[in-house]
């Protein structure tokens, strides 16, 4: 069934990612989507020079307007968010849309193994704790979990007891059905979660590729989101995203400038699955 989406996300000039790699996946998957740009940004941060164009004015008198208009959706995903004044405002739309019965769906984008990515401070960590204490459904990897938990990153992984708490903290913040990829579990690369629906923690192990591109987490994002509207419960839509976005990088895992992103255009059809 048709849905009206709303994705709140940075737009990039050069690279497949956020709002450029989203849109496309979820238009294939049967849905109308909107737009709300949280900054243009030149290029993926992974070349390491890049400019950034804050919209949170744009944004504000947008979501007056939109009011005015009465536009309403049945779903909004959050990802990049640029300072505090725009999360606030993110924040402070999507409670209210979620008091008619809006999803909110929020992928924190902030690092990765260990660190943060370049340009983004200690200071967007509470910005998105903002952000994820309205979500039905929130997306971290494993290190945007432990700066959001404030609990520190352990590059070997953790145990499952750990796992349970890393999971609760998150919960405790307000988060309802939790999601951590890039995690490691007793040794194993895995995607750890928890569905509130269900009152249920649940595992996904996997084997890693190691081959890094811009964007995967983005379309992971978008593909759950997707499959989850679509009526699939959880942890199934968890395990059908991973499936997808493995199947999009073996195929491009030659590419040689992988900042760019997956080619998603080429290969909509692996959403069919």
């Amino acid at each position: 069934m048709e849905k009206q989406v709303l994705l709140i996300n940075d737009l990039t000039g050069y690279g497949k990612v956020s709002l450029a790699a989203m849109f496309p996946v979820l238009s294939h998957m049967g849905h109308q989507i909107y737009n709300l740009p949280t900054a243009l940004v030149s290029n993926t941060l992974d070349y390491g020079k890049f400019d950034i164009l804050e919209t949170t004015d744009y944004m504000k008198n947008t979501i007056d307007v939109w009011g005015e208009l009465g536009f309403s959706f049945d779903a909004i995903s959050t990802g990049f968010i640029v300072s505090d004044r725009q999360a606030q405002l993110v924040a402070d739309y999507c409670k209210k849309q979620a008091k008619k019965g809006t999803l909110i769906f929020t992928d924190p984008i902030m690092g990765d193994e260990g660190v943060l990515y370049n340009g983004v401070s200690e200071e967007t960590v509470s910005h998105m704790r903002k952000l994820i204490s309205i979500a039905d459904y929130i997306v971290p990897n494993y290190t945007e979990a432990c700066y959001l938990a404030d609990i520190p990153y352990r590059p070997d992984g953790m145990d499952a007891a750990e796992a349970t708490a890393l999971i609760d903290a998150l919960r405790a913040i307000g988060s309802k059905s939790v999601i951590i990829t890039s995690a490691k579990l007793d040794g194993q690369d895995a995607v750890i979660g928890y569905d509130h629906e269900k009152d249920e923690y649940f595992t996904i192990p996997f084997s890693l590729i190691p081959v890094r591109f811009a964007g995967t987490g983005d379309l992971f994002s978008a593909i759950f989101m997707g499959k989850v509207l679509a009526g699939l419960p959880m942890q199934d839509a968890t395990k059908k995203s991973m499936d997808i976005v493995r199947q999009m990088i073996l195929k491009f895992r030659e590419n040689e400038d992988k900042f760019k992103g997956i080619p998603i255009e080429t290969c909509l059809e692996v959403l069919n699955q």
